[in-house]
């Protein structure tokens, strides 16, 4: 009981001596692959993310914003034996965002990201054979990365922003492949608006 109470104090302080506080909504274009080890015939996944986040501004120039997001990461990859496919990794990731303001509303950004793998599936085809495997006991269950990016926010609550997700953590639970080592990259373009 006195552990909540204590943060329960020290939250409100800190969220008094904040500047300001914003929820806001955000989704976009997500350009994705893997990095790492056996990747030459992996291309670019072209998907989406969706989320919230909440902007806790420090001073004017300096804010916190921790966010949710739905993201679909993966890759896509040819075979030489004739199969196309798409790697579905999909995830809900919690950045935590150190946002600096450069000039006028323009600001880098960059933080910390964990992600929890909700699915994983292997969409594949070929001239035989087609269907979708789900292949989740084959990645770990948590992704630690890191971002950096830019944004430009309106007065008006619109905002737009482009980061790259750099993987930090190795992905793969593969059984018969314990030395293969991959990571995410992703480049986030997104559209959002701020309450």
């Amino acid at each position: 009981m006195k552990k909540v109470l204590l943060i329960s104090i020290a939250s409100a302080i800190f969220l008094s001596s904040c500047v300001c506080h914003n929820l806001g909504l955000k989704a976009g274009l997500n350009v994705a692959t893997l990095n790492g080890d056996d990747t030459d015939n992996f291309d670019a996944r072209t998907s989406m993310f969706f989320g919230g986040f909440a902007e806790l501004c420090l001073t004017n120039d300096f804010a916190i914003q921790p966010e949710l997001l739905y993201s679909m990461q993966g890759a896509k990859y040819t075979q030489v034996d004739g199969f196309d496919g798409t790697l579905k990794l999909d995830y809900l990731n919690l950045p935590i965002m150190e946002k600096i303001k450069i000039v006028d509303e323009l600001y880098i950004q960059a933080g910390p990201q964990i992600g929890f793998l909700l699915s994983a599936k292997d969409e594949f085809s070929s001239v035989e054979n087609s269907g979708e495997e789900d292949i989740l006991e084959n990645y770990n269950k948590i992704d630690f990365s890191a971002n950096i990016g830019l944004g430009y926010q309106f007065i008006s609550g619109l905002n737009f922003g482009a980061r790259y997700n750099i993987g930090l953590s190795n992905i793969n639970n593969l059984p018969d492949s314990s030395s293969l080592k991959n990571q995410n990259g992703v480049f986030q373009f997104s559209v959002g608006f701020r309450f």
